[in-house]
């Protein structure tokens, strides 16, 4: 994996109406080097090559192309316009090894059929509901951002592909979008929001102030576009659904979907005054869906790797969900997938078992075996986390689990030997910059847990069922998000 920074720079006089794609944009680069100060404290020739870096960074907008390759199932925006219970959330991460800095992006929509708070009738009629459209951002140092709405009318999400924006605030006398637009159409019309496809991601969000917890930094304004090289599957071919093909279902909720497990982003990110540029920065995407968030929940996730050449991706998470029925039951549910060389590697309870072991704070191992390959993965970190929101049952957007991408990870893979041994090593690499997260509760002690899939579940779920080819025969009947 290569990746270029161009720049790490300071930009006290960025001005409001700033537009990076409207910079006369150019393709050589200096990086600062030190020299004699002016009388204002820095470099003439340092604030000369932070402009000069600045324009040498050139995001290129490529509209959003229909049946694109490497899309996967379950992209779409999920809501089917009722008045049930539902939240969706997407989350992108970009990683820049260079600076050893990850920049994480959630958005997350509440109650979407009621676009503003709900009035004393409506408590009534439907029961309480949190409604609202939320936008955090976990920068580089771990500094975090966040801007929330309880009403989300200009909120839009694309019903079969992997695009959504928001407008917190509009230009004067202007209409907010309600699709995916051109980035001048989307500065135009937005001050304070956002819109993101599988190919771009621009954006400007404002703190709101209601994170008392933490120090936060005031503004934050993005623009970057994504070459997309894993989905959730092998390379040229159909790319899965994550959670098998009955997450077409609002059974097993909630649900969950790897969009991109690994891509390549160039452009810039800026939290207040701290701007960083990159190009071909190692990037991710997913999303969730459903009623509410598991009980409890583990996750780690890693683009940056040591050890291996090329593109390397690890997704790993378990948690703790209900299961439909007239009673309180939950089944321990958990997955690890791995992006190498073109090939995904899948380890999932319909295909074999999956271990843990989880502290409450910097401990998480896994290890998994599908019948060909064997899997650990060992998690560490020392830093103590960043608490983030998330769209919860009991609380609306609140504090629901903590993150850093800060984590010092192992990854191993062996094939498996016909005795259930470890055979020849497939893979063996290390980072510092894994993304690591644990969530929901309680978390009173280590968690040690073992996947427990019902058979009729795993042998429905072996069956390799094409849903959305099937759909695709009589597109009106497609679900929403499929």
């Amino acid at each position: 994996m290569e990746s270029k920074l161009y720049s790490q720079c300071q930009l006290p006089h960025f001005p409001p109406n700033f537009s990076f794609s409207t910079i006369n944009l150019t393709h050589h680069v200096k990086l600062p080097r030190t020299s004699k100060k002016d009388s204002s404290g820095s470099s003439t020739i340092e604030r000369e090559d932070e402009r000069e870096a600045l324009v040498s960074v050139k995001p290129t907008y490529v509209q959003t192309p229909p049946n694109r390759e490497l899309r996967t199932p379950h992209s779409g925006y999920h809501f089917d316009g009722t008045a049930r219970k539902f939240f969706e959330g997407w989350y992108f991460k970009l990683s820049i090894p260079e600076r050893r800095q990850s920049f994480c992006f959630m958005y997350s929509v509440e109650s979407p059929a009621f676009t503003k708070k709900l009035t004393p009738l409506e408590v009534a009629q439907y029961g309480p509901r949190f409604t609202g459209v939320g936008a955090q951002i976990l920068g580089a140092d771990d500094k975090y951002i966040c801007q929330f709405s309880e009403e989300s009318q200009n909120f839009w999400g694309s019903r079969h592909e992997l695009m959504l924006g928001n407008t917190f605030v509009a230009k004067p006398n202007l209409r907010p979008p309600n699709r995916e637009v051109l980035p001048q159409e989307f500065e135009k019309r937005v001050l304070e929001g956002f819109q993101v496809t599988p190919l771009w991601h621009q954006g400007f969000i404002r703190d709101d102030g209601r994170t008392n917890y933490l120090e936060t930094v005031k503004t934050a304004r993005w623009e970057y576009s994504t070459r997309p090289v894993y989905g959730w599957g092998d390379v040229g071919s159909k790319q899965k659904s994550t959670a098998g093909w009955l997450a077409v279902f609002p059974v097993f909720e909630p649900h969950w979907q790897i969009c991109m497990a690994g891509g390549l982003s160039t452009g810039m990110c800026y939290l207040s005054i701290y701007c960083l540029l990159f190009d071909n920065a190692p990037s991710y995407s997913e999303k969730n869906w459903g009623g509410g968030f598991p009980r409890k929940w583990f996750w780690v996730q890693c683009n940056v790797f040591e050890g291996a050449s090329g593109e390397i991706s690890l997704t790993a998470a378990g948690g703790l969900r209900q299961i439909p029925g007239l009673t309180e039951n939950f089944e321990n549910a958990a997955l690890v997938g791995i992006h190498y060389g073109g090939t995904f590697y899948e380890f999932v309870p319909w295909n074999g078992v999956v271990n843990w072991e989880v502290t409450p704070w910097g401990y998480w191992f896994m290890s998994a075996d599908n019948g060909r390959h064997l899997v650990e993965l060992e998690a560490t970190t020392e830093d103590p986390g960043t608490t983030l929101r998330a769209p919860t049952a009991e609380s609306g957007f609140a504090p629901a689990c903590k993150d850093t991408c800060f984590g010092m990870l192992k990854l191993q893979m062996w094939e498996r030997r016909y005795d259930g041994s470890k055979g020849k090593k497939v893979l063996d690499v290390t980072s510092n910059m894994a993304a690591v997260e644990v969530g929901g509760g309680p978390w009173f002690n280590t968690w040690k847990g073992q996947t427990s899939t019902p058979e009729i579940l795993k042998n429905a779920l072996r069956t390799n069922v094409d849903i959305d080819s099937v759909f695709n025969l009589v597109p009106p009947l497609k679900p929403p998000g499929l």
